[in-house]
């Protein structure tokens, strides 16, 4: 949860603080993917739990939906991390 709540929060920094640019929220951005890559980590491990315990100790929809949200937060963050390649390429050529 907390790599999707990141962006919104970086780049509402970046509009009402004059001392954040734009950059460098999109930079604290690309902390989303390493959220998200260790929340895909964790569900996975939590789901080879419940397969282990042939589901008795529960939590399948909790794991998936921990899943889908590191995959979604994953996702913002290599966008990100792109973005800011591209605009550091940009600014180097142009």
């Amino acid at each position: 949860m907390l790599g999707l709540v990141i962006p919104p929060a970086g780049f509402f920094a970046a509009r009402e603080l004059s001392r954040v640019s734009l950059v460098q929220a999109t930079a604290a951005t690309c902390v989303s993917a390493v959220l998200g890559a260790a929340a895909i980590v964790l569900a996975r491990r939590g789901l080879r739990q419940i397969e282990r315990t042939l589901g008795r100790v529960g939590g399948e929809a909790t794991a998936r939906v921990g899943r889908l949200l590191g995959l979604i937060s994953l996702c913002l963050g290599l966008t990100a991390a792109l973005a800011l390649g591209l605009y550091a390429l940009l600014n180097l050529f142009g």
